[in-house]
């Protein structure tokens, strides 16, 4: 679809090479949002039982969790909790352009083009904004000593 929109008037000869970068870069861009996303977030349907009753209450698999033995203690749960405070706060410091991309690109898991639309700038200036806000996120995480 990029090809066609975008390169249309190119010469037939130039098309080969063209669908290459495009698919290239575009695999990279999975890639690297998976990777991204995957390091900060879960979904919830890896909390999803393999049930087919269809009733998935991701509250009761969390208090059913916390209730079966071998589970993480109550500092490992506080610290837990504490981190996440943490990480919120530093999304809400963020610069507003920043805090809204990455939340549209991680959290929402809408693509580059989806968000670009919707935030009203180019896709290179979303992916800058995403790139600015992962780099600032870690960096104060790292200053207040999480590692995730």
């Amino acid at each position: 679809m990029k090809l066609a929109q975008h390169y249309g008037d190119k010469p037939a000869a130039e098309l080969p090479m063209l669908f290459q970068r495009i698919l290239s870069n575009t695999t990279l861009d999975w890639f690297r949002r998976r990777k991204t996303r995957n390091a900060l977030f879960s979904n919830m349907s890896d909390f999803e039982s393999s049930g087919d009753d269809g009733d998935f209450d991701l509250l009761e698999t969390l208090e059913s969790s916390t209730n079966s033995e071998g589970t993480e203690s109550a500092q490992d749960a506080t610290e837990r909790a504490q981190i996440l405070q943490e990480i919120e706060l530093e999304i809400k410091e963020l610069p507003g352009r920043q805090r809204e991309a990455f939340l549209m690109r991680y959290w929402e898991e809408m693509d580059v083009a989806e968000t670009a639309a919707a935030m009203g700038c180019s896709e290179g200036s979303v992916k800058t904004h995403c790139s600015r806000a992962v780099h600032a996120l870690s960096k104060a995480l790292a200053a207040r000593g999480i590692k995730l």
